[in-house]
């Protein structure tokens, strides 16, 4: 059975919130405070301005996850949609999860006159991630993202 994307339910939260913070360990070997992730997560529901996630089910469970956020763009007079939090469960990767979302996301901007494009940004040290975007027609852009964040999470022991 094929993977299929649609919108996160709030009663998802939970679930939503566990797959950031498996994320987030996996990743970047950042243990998260689970009550803050519940409160980020929660005021994606409360506030639709914020974004909206975007889960895919596989053989009837959840299989992954993606938030989305919109970015205005002066440049291009519309909406880019940046694509955050990526996550699919271990044991349905390689699957076509992510890609049946990316692919959902594809259509909203081509059927959508007011929608640019998307974007997402992804760590240097995820090759695996690199090759998966890039074999979806994706490109790395010229642009280098730099942060600041005056409090990280702490790292795991």
């Amino acid at each position: 059975m094929a993977p299929h994307g649609r919108p996160a339910q709030r009663e998802e939260i939970d679930a939503l919130v566990d797959f950031q913070c498996a994320m987030a360990a996996e990743t970047e070997g950042l243990a998260l405070d689970r009550p803050t992730v519940v409160g980020g997560v929660s005021a994606v529901f409360d506030d639709p301005r914020r974004g909206w996630y975007w889960v895919a089910e596989l053989d009837g469970r959840l299989a992954g996850c993606l938030l989305v956020l919109p970015e205005w763009s002066d440049w291009r007079n519309g909406t880019v949609l940046w694509i955050h939090s990526v996550y699919v469960v271990p044991a349905c990767r390689r699957r076509g999860v992510f890609a049946a979302l990316y692919r959902h996301l594809q259509g909203l901007v081509r059927a959508d006159e007011s929608l640019r494009g998307l974007r997402l940004y992804v760590a240097e040290e995820n090759p695996t991630a690199h090759r998966i975007y890039r074999r979806l027609g994706m490109r790395d852009d010229r642009y280098r993202l730099f942060e600041w964040m005056p409090e990280e999470p702490p790292k795991r022991p």
